[in-house]
């Protein structure tokens, strides 16, 4: 699904490019998509998630699948198809939520959904650093570096900051009550890992933390309708 979602970004970023060209610099996509306080107030309500698959640049989207590249297919391995897949799109609502909250400018990129891996991927180290032994110690402040880092760069004008932290609490949050939680299964040398998480925990998780933004989305609505 990393490879899906990924494929799916870059063919929508294509049509932004061709709108732009075709339109004489009007990204439609962008347009209908991206995340704009006065728009969502209205009832376009889909734009707390559509920001997730738009971006301003090449760059921008460069940087953007580099780092999905780097986080995704491991949390993947892990967490599977479909818990990954809920993971990726509550953090970019939940980070979308949060820049709504917080930022009247309009934004847009997965680094809303991509800051909830990072944030996620810290969560499933510690959660089972007693299988990685030292080797989770360092991979966490790596993260922690990692995401520190990018958090100073985002407080540069122009960068959705409150959506980056938006993101990364989702994350986190879904990873901490529905994430894997290993075990060891078996004897030496034929040993296997478990996940001892059950399905209903995930999807409680889920819900729960879905529930959490939405609600903080409809007050937000409310007081600035």
């Amino acid at each position: 699904m990393t490879y899906t979602i990924a494929a799916i970004t870059i063919l929508i970023y294509v049509l932004q490019a061709g709108t732009q060209f075709i339109g004489q610099g009007v990204d439609l996509p962008a347009y209908w998509g991206m995340k704009i306080n006065e728009m969502i107030i209205a009832g376009q309500y889909w734009r707390l998630i559509t920001p997730v698959f738009l971006h301003g640049s090449i760059l921008h989207i460069a940087f953007n699948m580099y780092a999905l590249f780097i986080f995704g297919p491991g949390l993947e391995r892990y967490y599977g198809h479909g818990r990954f897949v809920a993971l990726f799109f509550i953090s970019g609502f939940a980070g979308n939520v949060a820049s709504f909250l917080f930022s009247t400018a309009p934004s847009l990129g997965s680094s809303t959904a991509i800051f909830g891996l990072l944030g996620a991927e810290g969560v499933f180290l510690y959660r089972n650093r007693e299988i990685f032994g030292r080797s989770a110690q360092r991979a966490l402040i790596n993260l922690i570096t990692i995401a520190v880092i990018n958090l100073v760069i985002g407080m540069q004008p122009g960068i959705d900051n409150w959506g980056h932290i938006g993101g990364l609490v989702g994350g986190v949050l879904f990873a901490w009550f529905g994430g894997p939680v290993l075990r060891v299964d078996g004897y030496y040398p034929e040993l296997t890992l478990t996940d001892e998480r059950e399905g209903s925990a995930t999807l409680r998780a889920g819900l729960g933390v879905f529930a959490l933004f939405a609600m903080l989305a409809a007050l937000g609505i409310y007081w600035q309708g």
